[in-house]
């Protein structure tokens, strides 16, 4: 148990401060900072995950996803299958949005 963090918020009773790994032992407070960061930013991108998984059952975008591939968004298929569809140009926009966002704290 760290005890210079069992008091920081989001900390619960019975358990208090809970890493049952030790990996925060040897913190600081700007370690405790990132990981507490890292941890709500990966929360938040599971939740739209989850939300990119359902809505387009409901909900498509109309034209093309990519017009020279000649593929339309109502052509992609809901959840694990749409990954297979994506052409590499759409993986590579992917890819540079995500390393914009970690470039910037949320």
């Amino acid at each position: 148990v760290c005890k210079s963090f069992e008091n920081e918020l989001g900390t619960t009773m019975p358990m208090k401060y809970f890493d049952p790994l030790g990996m925060a032992k040897d913190d600081d407070a700007d370690d405790f900072r990132r990981r507490r960061m890292s941890e709500i930013k990966n929360g938040r991108v599971a939740m739209l995950a989850t939300i990119g998984y359902i809505a387009p059952e409901y909900f498509r975008l109309p034209g093309y996803c990519s017009p020279s591939a000649d593929l339309k968004f109502a052509d992609i298929p809901n959840g694990v299958q749409a990954l297979y569809k994506m052409p590499a140009e759409g993986w590579a926009q992917i890819a540079v949005f995500i390393g914009f966002l970690e470039l910037f704290p949320m």
